[in-house]
């Protein structure tokens, strides 16, 4: 009975292991370096909890809103993106359900079935499965510890004539390398040469706990469009994110969004706006790097204990990951049984590849534990490479 079978543009597209790995690490005994989540003990709950308390005391909170977003949000955002040194007006913005709906609106206004997306290799799981399900054509980027490779894009948009690019240049997912400030100006030419969107995925950034800040690719050039979030700093379950876009691509990601749901949670929407106005946020970032700071330093300096000799392994300056690869010839999906049955937990490096996957790397997060737990987890994780 065909009726029963689903569309065929959901063939293919694998489920996130990440979010498969959450269901086997909710065990209490496991740590678990596998999921890129925020420390829930630094939620700012007492300033959500009033945020919340004072947006539900109006009515027109209860009401449906405009699909561009709640008008005081997007000043708010506009704001802070500008004190950022991105020039932002509200009406650049177009505020979403998290900034994973801010990347499917731009692939629904500009991917036809078919059509290139090139994105860095590896790159972040839920990007590949948004570009999969537009029926894209994914076309690798090669990149190292500097991020993205100039001549490899340049090799891509000559070769390919992609629609889209896709990075996370600022402690992107899972390496947590960084663009430099001269591939970010040498990459935003390019897309400017070949009249090609860039997508700058933007939801570490402001996580940085060593080095000098690099400008946004967004500073670079017109043909980048970004994507911000609250997710990282302020909370995931907010499910706040927002779309920076020219005003000529506006009208086509806002009918994308009124087709999708008409408009974010506006209860949400003004809490976060409440919650703006009246929080210093900048205070409250700061004590999340110093908090984060310490659990990557604490991962970090276990590594050379944790693993056999010749692993090579990232040293992010900031966001969530960290970024490794074994010696010879390992399946790290089969290690990760064995890790399991030691109580830890990593997400296997393979599906962060859009074509030929490194089975050897895999991805540890550090954000979510305390340095105690860290340090116990990475002890568990040297059992299992033992």
């Amino acid at each position: 009975m065909t009726g029963m079978s689903p569309a065929r543009r959901l063939q293919g597209v694998k489920s996130s292991p990440v979010r498969d790995l959450l269901a086997l690490t909710q065990r209490p005994e496991v740590i678990s370096f596998a999921g890129g989540l925020p420390a829930p003990e630094l939620f700012d709950v007492d300033g959500w909890s009033d945020a919340f308390q004072k947006a539900a005391g109006h009515r027109p909170n209860l009401q449906y809103a405009p699909t561009e977003g709640d008008p005081v949000l997007r000043e708010l955002l506009a704001q802070r993106m500008t004190a950022r040194g991105i020039p932002t007006e509200p009406a650049d913005l177009l505020v979403t359900t998290g900034s994973q709906q801010a990347l499917t609106l731009v692939t629904t206004a500009l991917v036809e079935p078919g059509d290139v997306v090139a994105v860095e290799e590896p790159t972040y799981l839920a990007a590949l499965q948004c570009f999969q399900l537009a029926g894209a054509r994914l076309v690798p980027i090669a990149s190292d510890e500097h991020g993205a490779v100039p001549s490899s894009l340049a090799d891509v948009l000559e070769r390919e004539r992609p629609s889209l690019v896709y990075l996370v240049p600022t402690f992107a997912n899972p390496s947590g390398g960084t663009l430099t400030a001269a591939r970010r100006q040498e990459i935003a030419a390019l897309a400017a040469a070949h009249d090609v969107w860039l997508v700058e995925d933007d939801p570490y950034g402001e996580l940085r706990y060593q080095g000098e800040p690099v400008p946004a690719l967004t500073s670079y050039g017109e043909k980048v469009l970004y994507l911000g979030t609250l997710s990282k700093i302020g909370a995931p379950g907010l499910r706040i994110g927002w779309l920076r876009a020219p005003r000529e691509l506006m009208p086509a990601a806002v009918i994308a969004k009124q087709a999708a749901d008409l408009h974010t949670s506006t209860i949400d929407q003004a809490a976060a706006a409440v919650y703006l106005a009246n929080v210093d946020m900048n205070a409250h970032v700061r004590g999340l790097c110093a908090a984060y700071r310490e659990r990557r330093d604490t991962m970090v300096a276990a590594l050379p204990a944790t693993v056999p000799a010749g692993t090579t392994w990232s040293d992010p300056d900031g966001g969530m990951f960290v970024w490794l690869r074994l010696p010879g010839a390992v399946d790290t999906a089969r290690l990760l049984k064995k890790a399991l049955a030691h109580n830890v937990a990593f997400v296997p490096g393979a599906p962060f590849f859009a074509t030929n996957p490194d089975r050897a790397t895999f991805r540890l997060s550090f954000t979510t534990n305390t340095p105690d737990e860290i340090s116990e987890g990475m002890r568990r994780l040297a059992a299992t490479l033992a």
